[in-house]
């Protein structure tokens, strides 16, 4: 497959580059595929080409671009098997992730369709009566997005979904590691009919090439998934001009488990989440405090729900993880565990490269044990298959704990004490808190608190981002 050529989509058209760079199979270690080295000129023909097609996209009454959207999505739904496979080829997933994946472009295509129908624009009182006061909301218009390689699909329709349905324009590029599917999908959208350079998809390794993207004034808002440190620099890099932000950035998920959780219910659903995308999710547990009385039989019921998690990668039955997506984060989270284990650390299960994969880069679903709060372990994001445990009393002020760190994305609470739950859940610094049970959708709202980023993904909070907030005052009264 390594003799395949995608293209990029600027202005309708498919465009290729004089330059390639290879995309490679993490289950594998093969190369897939060849992509286009964005140059210059197509940075610059992408902002104008969203620039112009703005003009008329966003004058585009909703019924209209209804139609073409929903078109889309049924385009897209129509080449879902071929566009997983692409995606497995890339990312190495298990076929259900892959298919999760693909379902939240469609979901979120059609669902900012049908809440751009419900945008509120109240009308404001006047106390003496003279005015007539009203809020309008209008597409902001080019809208560039960075996208991340976890969930390429689900992250490209965490953006295309509002950009469309508010009537903005968009150039956006995928992560450099997996833009395959991505490609696939932008390509789709000239069958749907979506007019020319209202999407714009490119390529590139290389931000000194593609930051007139950031640095231009023709765009007007800039969002981002990724690291902390890559969206800090990122939106320093954009402060050429007013812009509006939002990023959806690191993570360091605290969970708290408290002495009347249901024990097995709670280690079974953290163990299927930490090891869901093989740990390389933002929302992923990475500091799980178990209050002590109960912190053995949790560890049990973890390592016995972990041990029946298989390695593959693709279309097989069972509960499949698939490899991590380089082998430089695979040696990079090796030595976190090491590091761990040195400090005082104990391994309850996996921590190591499977035998029998010798081709790959898989690294088996790892618990530790006696984790301390000031292990590197517990203090970065690992965005690997480790779950790290770590024991506390009643002497702690366990949310203290879990707010001991500079990110605020996600946090999980286990406990059959309603109260105690909803205390938990407005005390812990972070963007959600899902109380008993893991629950993402794309009519909730998405996103951080302190270093974990500003704005929002999903709801109808997320396409508010989209839209001006303009108020308009009519005299009515002499």
């Amino acid at each position: 497959m390594s003799n395949l050529h995608y293209k990029m989509l600027i202005n309708g058209d498919l465009v290729g580059a004089e330059a390639t760079f290879p995309v490679i199979n993490p289950a594998t270690e093969e190369i897939v595929a060849q992509v286009p080295q964005a140059e210059e000129g197509h940075i610059d023909l992408a902002i104008e080409a969203a620039d112009k097609a703005f003009n008329t996209w966003s004058k585009m009454p909703l019924s209209q671009r209804e139609k073409l959207i929903l078109t889309y999505a049924d385009v897209l739904e129509s080449h879902k098997e071929e566009i997983i496979d692409i995606l497995i080829s890339e990312t190495g997933k298990p076929y259900d992730n892959a298919e999760y994946d693909f379902g939240m472009l469609v979901t979120c295509l059609r669902y900012f369709v049908e809440e751009a129908k419900r945008i509120d624009q109240p009308v404001i009182n006047d106390p003496d009566g003279r005015f007539l006061h009203y809020i309008m909301r209008q597409p902001l218009g080019v809208v560039v997005g960075y996208l991340a390689w976890n969930f390429p699909l689900l992250n490209v329709g965490y953006k295309l979904g509002p950009v469309l349905a508010s009537g903005c324009t968009a150039i956006i590029k995928p992560s450099q590691v997996t833009p395959l599917a991505s490609l696939r999908c932008a390509e789709l959208s000239i069958e749907a009919g979506i007019p020319a350079g209202v999407i714009n998809m490119i390529t590139s390794n290389d931000y000194d090439i593609t930051n007139p993207l950031l640095t231009s004034d023709k765009t007007k808002l800039f969002t981002m998934i990724g690291s902390t440190k890559a969206g800090v620099g990122a939106m320093k890099t954009a402060c050429t001009s007013v812009k509006h932000f939002s990023v959806e950035l690191g993570g360091n998920a605290p969970v708290v488990v408290y002495d009347d959780a249901d024990v097995k219910k709670a280690a079974q659903n953290i163990v299927d989440l930490k090891f869901a995308n093989s740990g390389q999710v933002c929302v992923s547990p990475n500091r799980c405090f178990v209050h002590e009385s109960i912190y053995d039989d949790f560890i049990s019921e973890a390592k016995a729900h972990a041990a029946g998690i298989e390695l593959a990668a693709g279309r097989q039955d069972g509960r499949i993880m698939g490899p991590l997506i380089s082998n430089k984060e695979r040696a990079r989270i090796i030595g976190s565990i090491e590091q761990a284990v040195t400090d005082g650390a104990k391994v309850v299960s996996g921590g190591k490269t499977p035998a029998d994969k010798p081709k790959g880069y898989y690294l088996e679903p790892t618990i530790l044990a006696d984790v301390k709060l000031d292990m590197a372990i517990a203090k970065d994001e690992i965005f690997g298959p480790v779950l790290p445990i770590i024991s506390y009393s009643d002497q702690d002020d366990v949310i203290a704990l879990a707010n001991d760190c500079e990110y605020g994305l996600a946090a999980y609470v286990y406990t059959t004490n309603l109260q105690r739950g909803l205390q938990a859940a407005q005390n812990i610094e972070a963007g959600s808190v899902c109380v008993n049970e893991v629950h993402y959708a794309a009519h909730l709202p998405h996103g951080g608190l302190k270093q974990s980023g500003v704005g929002k993904d999903c709801s109808s909070y997320s396409l508010t981002e989209y839209l001006t907030l303009k108020r308009v005052s009519v005299l009515v009264n002499e």
